[in-house]
């Protein structure tokens, strides 16, 4: 009786198109599954990778964000107060008030180098400026502030650092052609957690204050910098050639060749949010941080996300696969069992592991070529099988090979993406279209003969 059931199943399946389309369609809903997990294994892999990017970064050096320098003030606040007899009250605080600089210059250059960690290869980089400038002599009357006292000779210069572990020497400030030499932490200047200060003073017959620095840091991801001078300029050179512009200012002029990048800033106080002091009552913290500029160093392939992009196209490849197929059993009056859908499927899927798991030992282009060469073949044998002719697999074959052209082009062009996709989209509608303009699709549902072909 069970056997008498499956050829019934069979033969109605085989004689019926709309059972033959209901089926092929819930095989491509039954894809979703292994495509939902090679999507999920993608993720994986890049949480991995980013494992070992921060391991790597916290024993090498994190992102470097340079804030700074400022000129740190202590002073005596007095106020008075009432008490509840009425009487007045004189009451004294110790207080910091924060300068910057009248101009600031910063010119670095980024060394890169790489590390390995297992198959990851993560870019790190050291980093050398000299950081110089100068201020004017400071004006507590801009705070709006008349001070008790003032305590000049305590006044320190602070820069912030943000992973002040990956300072590489000891190094000194040059004030007013003294040589002062930093020490760890920023003291009152609560603008950043880490960072280093140097007690250099101000003089009390001197009206402008001439600084310079070296500092030399390790890193990695990018460096960052916040424009504290009234006039900032920075100038960035490295031997990395896929840099990533990023913060609140643009280069105003920047080059890239295959050996590296060279970018300078010209940035205005006038394009900040924050003014040239204040009182450490106040934090500009936030504001601090959202003007700086620098320079991320990019990957220029991003093998995980040129996969889960690929993913993202899966089920668009499979349907139009096994349109392809149907059209020919349609056309050609031959069969094809699900069960040979499903096989096919299943290599297009597989096609997306392969990319991947190359991907990681060969780079991107490289794996994307040889999984495409690899599942078209795949698919041109299997179809020259099933399909009992080799101008019908050449047919798919030359379908699939056109996909993974088109899906390769889409993944360099992301930008052109909606575009492109769109284009293709119109041709292959406007191919199958053609394709089948004189098939009568009544007498197809009655499984009757089909009318002259073109």
């Amino acid at each position: 009786m069970s056997q008498t059931t499956a050829e019934y199943f069979n033969a109605t399946i085989r004689n019926s198109q709309t059972l033959r389309l209901l089926s092929i369609g819930f095989l491509v809903i039954l894809l979703i599954i292994p495509i939902a997990m090679i999507n999920e294994l993608v993720r994986e892999r890049q949480e991995r990778r980013d494992t070992a990017v921060t391991e790597v970064s916290s024993k090498w050096g994190n992102m470097q964000i340079i804030t700074g320098p400022a000129l740190v003030v202590p002073y005596t606040y007095q106020w008075t107060e009432t008490n509840p007899e009425g009487q007045t009250i004189a009451r004294t605080a110790p207080r910091s008030a924060v300068f910057l600089p009248e101009r600031l210059r910063i010119n670095g250059t980024i060394t890169t180098e790489t590390r390995q960690r297992g198959i990851f290869s993560i870019p790190v980089y050291k980093l050398a400026i000299e950081i110089a400038g100068e201020f004017a002599r400071p004006d507590f009357s801009t705070l709006g502030l008349e001070p008790a006292a003032v305590a000049w000779e305590r006044a320190y210069l602070a820069i912030g650092i943000a992973d002040a572990r990956a300072i590489q020497e000891e190094t000194t400030v040059t004030w007013n052609d003294r040589r002062v030499p930093f020490l760890p932490g920023t003291g009152e200047f609560t603008n950043t957690a880490n960072g280093i200060q140097a007690m250099v003073g101000v003089a009390t017959d001197a009206q402008r204050f001439e600084f310079s620095l070296p500092l030399a840091l390790n890193g990695s991801v990018g460096v960052y910098f916040t424009p504290f001078g009234k006039s900032t300029e920075a100038t960035l050179e490295s031997n990395y050639p896929h840099p990533s512009y990023q913060g609140n200012w643009l280069p105003t002029d920047h080059s890239t060749t295959d050996t590296g990048f060279r970018a300078t800033w010209s940035i205005p106080f006038l394009g900040r949010n924050y003014p040239q002091s204040w009182s450490t009552e106040n934090s500009f913290a936030e504001v601090v941080q959202s003007s700086r500029f620098g320079v991320e160093l990019t990957t220029l392939v991003d093998h995980y996300r040129m996969a889960e992009r690929s993913v993202k196209y899966a089920m668009l490849f499979i349907l139009l696969t096994f349109a392809t197929i149907w059209l020919i059993e349609v056309l050609a009056r031959v069969k094809v069992h699900p069960i040979q859908y499903l096989l096919l499927g299943g290599a297009l899927c597989l096609f997306y592991l392969l990319e991947l798991s190359l991907a990681e030992h060969l780079g991107f282009p490289a794996a994307y070529a040889i999984a495409s060469v690899a599942v078209i073949g795949m698919v041109t044998a299997y179809a020259r099988a099933i399909l009992h002719r080799p101008a019908r697999a050449l047919i798919v074959g030359g379908g699939v090979t056109l996909l993974y052209v088109y899906l390769y082009i889409l993944l360099i062009n992301e930008d052109y993406s909606l575009l492109i996709g769109s284009i293709g989209l119109f041709i292959i509608l406007g191919a199958i279209m053609y394709s089948t303009r004189r098939v009568d699709w009544y007498e197809v549902g009655k499984d009757q003969e089909i009318g002259k072909q073109t």
